[in-house]
């Protein structure tokens, strides 16, 4: 057999544009009708283009404006994990690379020590999923994320080691529709 450039460089392509499709293994779960994201009401004062996130809905909201905002049900962190309070989101990511923080491997060092290296974007375990915002408070990065997940089934409840989990096609959607420089708000 006879390699030729042309082959290996389109191999090469193959397997780099395949990466996060293939790096977790396929399985169906069915999203109930309630989870999926929903133009609803709000308050009319709320400005638009703005995150806000209630924790003990377990609901992030997208604000259009004129009291409408999409609604996505998300997973967050159990009591006293989760972030509160106002930030921005400084940075955007298409399949992140993850790395616990020190704080995370001290409380838990079973569940994160085994990946106090890291893990590449699109590995099966990289609990970031396929999208994340980087939410930042005053310039500095509270370490704090909205992000995609490989666990779809863990919306609506207390997850999370503190940030806010959403399905990754939701996470996409919602990727798409927030600049950098957006306001995001979580009480």
């Amino acid at each position: 057999m006879k390699l030729s450039r042309r082959g290996v460089l389109a191999a090469a392509a193959a397997i780099v544009a395949t990466g996060p499709v293939l790096a977790a293994p396929p399985r169906v779960v069915k999203i109930p009708r309630e989870w999926l994201p929903t133009e609803i009401s709000v308050n009319e004062a709320l400005a638009p283009g703005q995150v806000h996130v209630r924790i003990a809905q377990n609901r992030l909201y997208w604000t259009l404006g004129n009291g409408r905002a999409i609604r996505y049900v998300v997973a967050l962190g159990a009591a006293g994990r989760n972030f509160t309070g106002t930030a921005q989101v400084a940075r955007k990511a298409e399949w992140p690379a993850w790395t616990p923080t020190a704080n995370m491997i001290r409380q838990e060092p079973a569940v994160y020590g085994p990946y106090a290296g890291g893990l590449p974007g699109g590995h099966a375990r990289n609990p970031l999923g396929s999208r994340a915002l980087y939410l930042y408070q005053n310039g500095r990065d509270t370490y704090y994320r909205i992000h995609g997940t490989p666990q779809p089934w863990t919306m609506g409840r207390k997850f999370s080691s503190g940030c806010v989990r959403l399905i990754n096609e939701h996470v996409e959607d919602l990727y798409d529709r927030v600049p950098v420089g957006t306001t995001v708000v979580v009480i």
